[in-house]
């Protein structure tokens, strides 16, 4: 929360100093922007943003092209909401060990600018307005997976998952690629093999995206007590989940392409998921000699390369 600096009034009594009307409106509207953005700040604008690039595509793939406007409307309101829910909830469970990540510390949470009962509150009509839009609006496939996506992340994987394994990544990579299939199920009812097809290109692509935060990060995680892989596990063991995941991302990107994808997407899918795989091998390669590695790089690309690869999906869905 920021701080004003009160300006001494002159005051011939002696009395303490008094802010003017002027500083008293400027505190307020300050008060309020830091208030509005750390409520923001909890629901990680950034995965949200990253969320709906796989889930607007598979929406125009599912309805062979523009699926109607006010239905995607609602999914992108609805999916957002969710996702901000999962996330400011996950903020909530996580402020005991976010409090003592370099990289968390300034959260909300543990930097005491919103307080657990309040998050826990917004998290959780966040989330019902969610559900509420998405039951209203789309159907009981799509609402229901929404409400499997937010349980699964805050109940299972915050909760649980997490903190007791090193698989949590994996299994975390579940409600991570939800919005593939509530985005299909939302236009269609139902969940068609390039829907699944696209799930698992998100699921897999998610290992070695998180596994390069996580190595960059490696010391905070083992500060928090948290058992990430490259915590727990030896450089080549973390090598190999990486190199593993990123060629299965590539293939199973490829498997899409005889699912009525046009050459546009095979062409595409195969350039950048070639460059991913090349990439992380770079990363690998100077992990097992020793070297200084920029884990930071294949996390960035990855996050070019889902966002290049969707929108080949839903260029190819409108031609």
């Amino acid at each position: 929360m920021s701080t004003i600096t009160e300006r001494p009034v002159s005051n011939s009594a002696g009395q303490p100093p008094v802010r003017t009307v002027d500083e008293e409106a400027t505190s307020g509207r300050r008060s309020v922007r830091a208030v509005v953005a750390a409520y923001v700040t909890l629901t990680k604008p950034r995965i949200v943003e990253l969320l709906l690039v796989t889930t607007v595509p598979a929406m125009m793939l599912a309805a062979g092209g523009m699926p109607k406007l006010g239905l995607m409307a609602v999914v992108l309101v609805g999916g957002s909401l969710a996702a901000g829910a999962a996330s400011v909830l996950n903020c909530y469970i996580d402020r005991d060990i976010d409090q003592l990540m370099r990289r968390t510390k300034r959260r909300p949470l543990p930097a005491h600018t919103v307080s657990p009962r309040s998050a826990l509150i917004f998290g959780l009509v966040l989330a019902a307005v969610s559900l509420a839009l998405m039951a209203t609006f789309t159907n009981w496939l799509a609402t229901g997976l929404t409400l499997a996506a937010i349980a699964y992340y805050d109940l299972v994987y915050t909760l649980w998952l997490k903190r007791t394994t090193a698989a949590n990544t994996f299994w975390g990579g579940i409600c991570g690629s939800a919005p593939v299939l509530i985005g299909w199920a939302a236009v269609t009812g139902s969940l068609a093999p390039a829907a699944w097809a696209l799930f698992a290109v998100v699921f897999f692509w998610q290992m070695p995206h998180f596994y390069a935060l996580a190595i960059k990060y490696k010391a905070d995680y083992a500060r928090a007590g948290v058992p990430m892989l490259p915590v727990v596990a030896s450089v080549r063991r973390v090598n190999a989940e990486i190199l593993i995941f990123s060629w299965l991302t590539l293939i199973s990107s490829l498997a899409v392409w005889p699912l009525g994808m046009s050459p546009i997407y095979g062409v595409t899918a195969l350039v950048v998921g070639g460059i991913f795989v090349v990439e992380a091998h770079k990363l690998c390669r100077r992990a097992m000699r020793g070297e200084a590695v920029k884990p930071m790089r294949l996390f960035h690309w990855s996050t070019t390369y889902l966002t290049i690869l969707f929108a080949a999906v839903a260029l190819d869905a409108l031609l």
